[in-house]
């Protein structure tokens, strides 16, 4: 890991929701007690991100004490979409988080050579912590609205800073997709997830000996060039017709 490409925020809200999938198969949802891999990744790719470039969550600090409240929510029924059904969502509530996290250039993308400047990308990510995120920030799921700002991880008091060991079991870890991995697959990862002192180190997606990886199908990365790149200059002539006023 590079010190260069390494940069920490904290984010926080009133509710949170990292669906247990097992618990998600009768309809309901049930949150994981804690962030997954691949949540805090989306959440900092909603702070910054380019195709250049891949994120890798490193670890994750939980400050508050781990709260769920359950919810009563109107879902349209599958085979119906003209009649609700009732169910029960089961949310993280009040809830904050310290991430560490760095970036690397994604090597599968050749074609974004040219764009593989560090300070760049670093000065860049820094400046949208500052500025809460270019997208709208949730955890786990879209009714749960987040907030993210600078902090420097370790610094402050959390809630199980004094709980030697917390074991949380097996959990999804993240989801390789074919323009990170380089293999023409869709994969699911899992890990037992372990909190010392309130810290959870998160392995790396290709570390073998802690995470058991299982393929979900054939599935292949979507490729770019000029014949299905438009510039937003011919958008926007096709749009007004050319006409800039």
């Amino acid at each position: 890991m590079d010190n260069s490409t390494t940069f920490c925020f904290k984010v926080w809200g009133d509710y949170a929701l990292f669906t247990d999938p097992i618990m998600k198969i009768g309809g309901e949802k049930f949150t994981y007690p804690v962030p997954t891999y691949q949540a805090l990744k989306g959440i900092t790719e909603s702070i910054y991100w380019k195709p250049t470039i891949q994120i890798y969550i490193d670890k994750v600090r939980v400050m508050n004490p781990i709260l769920t409240e359950a919810k009563s929510i109107l879902v349209p029924k599958f085979n119906d979409m003209s009649s609700e059904d009732l169910s029960r969502y089961t949310y993280l509530k009040d809830v904050e988080y310290q991430v560490q996290a760095h970036f690397e250039f994604n090597l599968n993308r050749p074609d974004l050579a040219k764009d593989r400047n560090t300070k760049k990308h670093y000065a860049i990510m820094k400046r949208c912590i500052e500025k809460g995120g270019r997208r709208d920030i949730f955890l786990g799921t879209r009714e749960c609205q987040a907030y993210v700002g600078p902090c420097k991880f370790g610094v402050g008091v959390g809630y199980y800073d004094d709980e030697p060991e917390h074991l949380f079991g097996t959990m999804v870890h993240g989801i390789d997709y074919p323009d990170e991995t380089g293999k023409k697959e869709l994969g699911i990862r899992l890990w037992n997830v372990n909190m010392k002192k309130g810290i959870i180190d998160f392995p790396r997606p290709d570390d073998q000996s802690q995470i058991t990886y299982r393929k979900l199908h054939d599935f292949s990365a979507k490729h770019f060039d000029f014949t299905n790149i438009k510039s937003v200059d011919k958008e926007y002539e096709e749009i007004t017709g050319g006409d800039l006023e």
